[in-house]
């Protein structure tokens, strides 16, 4: 590894944008790789993006822009994607190039369909990068917040410290402040989870529940991801650190939450596929709340208890009536 390793941002969305805006408080030149030329096109003219937080200018000497993958692969050290995980492995089928050298660091929260893997298992499994050159980036944090500028915090785990280190370093100014981790899965896994706690709190604004049944909710919620966690990937952790129980809360209340949005649109009436359609961004949580209900199922008597994750479920895939749906959780929360 170089002694000035260089990075690069994969995505062109919110969250991608927002780390690319981080990064440049700090190096001298970003890679930033995106697939829609016009988006490129307009931000080299314009300064900024023109789809997401469009009040962040960026100094165009400062980043190297690309629609070609692999050039942006070959150029960087650190390659940290944030494509959501719906759409990660379409875009990694266009690499001819080796990740084996690579430092791969996931913005991404959710699970990638075609392997049911969190993003990091699917590069170690599927594009043979070590373990130890896998991290992931978590909040709580909000793309929007960061735009402001707000003081935000960040948790930067790897399995090797100095990775982590290097990489918070790299994100770290006046109005972000990052904590290291060695919890690459639990954190990676968290992050997933509380997108579909989010929906969940949605739903339950949607359907008229008030702020008292919402701390119920987020009360279980934790207690339901530390044991979810727990089965898939089991090691000492503090499930109220900010990684997990801060993130679940701030994407859980936040008015700048998609997840949260997408799910009171589904507690007022509307239908999975209009809901997406207006919205016009995406819901990690509406494809983590398939891989996260059919890995638990997978597990057979050795599954932790979901029924949040489970009446999500049922109402994203299997056509339930919110109202009946959340009846019923209502009886099995605490």
């Amino acid at each position: 590894m170089t002694e000035h390793p260089k990075f690069a941002v994969f995505g062109g969305g919110s969250w991608a944008t927002a780390i690319v805006k981080m990064l440049c408080e700090n190096l001298d030149e970003v890679g930033w790789y995106m697939r829609s030329t016009y988006a490129m096109e307009h931000i080299k003219k314009e300064d900024h993006n023109p789809n997401y937080l469009s009040s962040v200018e960026f100094k165009v000497s400062q980043l190297k822009l690309s629609n070609d993958i692999n050039e942006m692969i070959e150029y960087a050290d650190y390659l940290i994607f944030v494509i959501p995980s719906a759409f990660v492995e379409a875009e990694l089928k266009k690499v001819t190039v080796s990740l084996e050298d690579k430092i791969v660091f996931s913005a991404i929260k959710g699970i990638v369909p075609e392997s049911s893997l969190i993003v990091g298992d699917h590069f170690n499994t599927h594009y043979n990068v070590a373990f130890n050159n896998i991290g992931v980036i978590s909040g709580p944090c909000h793309a929007e917040e960061v735009a402001l500028e707000r003081l935000s915090y960040l948790t930067i785990a790897c399995a090797d410290e100095e990775k982590a280190k290097l990489v918070a370093d790299k994100l770290s100014s006046d109005y972000i402040k990052c904590t290291t981790s060695d919890d690459v899965m639990g954190t990676e896994y968290a992050a997933m989870l509380k997108n579909i706690y989010a929906i969940a709190a949605g739903i339950a604004h949607g359907l008229g529940y008030g702020d008292n049944f919402q701390s119920v909710l987020m009360s279980n919620a934790i207690r339901e991801m530390k044991k979810y966690v727990k089965r898939v990937h089991k090691m000492k952790r503090n499930i109220n650190d900010s990684a997990y129980l801060g993130d679940l809360l701030v994407t859980g209340y936040s008015v700048f939450s998609r997840n949260r949005m997408f799910g009171n649109m589904i507690g007022k009436g509307y239908t999975v596929k209009s809901a997406q359609m207006e919205m016009n961004m995406i819901a990690e949580g509406y494809y983590a709340t398939k891989s996260a209900y059919n890995l638990n199922q997978a597990k057979g008597k050795k599954k932790a208890k979901t029924p949040i994750i489970n009446a999500v479920y049922a109402i994203l895939y299997e056509g339930k009536d919110p109202k009946k749906v959340f009846t019923k959780l209502t009886d099995k929360l605490d």
